[in-house]
């Protein structure tokens, strides 16, 4: 098998990958394309290894070792996504611009923090 065929899978998968973390407002769906990034690199970590021939395999115990640092990492950005939602009732990206709390002033329109313009 030529290298070429899962090398272009890989970029493909990885430019799906980029462009969801780009276009998606959804945290779930950016969590999703950086997954699908990282599925890519495995892809060509695996591939390379087999064309290289590496009697260590190396390709594919970084490989391993992308798969648990990938679940971790999901793990975790779940947990952040579960805690902002339950805090702001929201997972959309463009509006959790601002790391602070946004609270109305007593009495006023405005929230606190927002600069007249």
């Amino acid at each position: 098998m030529h290298v070429v065929y899962p090398v272009v899978i890989s970029a493909l998968l990885f430019s799906i990958g980029v462009y969801g973390v780009l276009a998606r407002r959804n945290a779930i769906l950016v969590l999703m394309s950086v997954e699908l990034m990282l599925n890519a690199v495995n892809l060509n970590l695996v591939a390379f290894d087999v064309w290289l021939r590496d009697r260590l395999h190396g390709g594919q115990v970084l490989t391993l070792f992308v798969i648990v640092i990938a679940a971790a990492e999901l793990g975790l950005g779940l947990a952040i996504v579960l805690a902002v939602f339950r805090t702001r009732r929201t997972v959309d990206v463009d509006r959790l611009r601002a790391l602070a709390e946004v609270v109305r002033a007593p009495g006023s329109g405005r929230l606190d923090g927002e600069d007249a313009l």
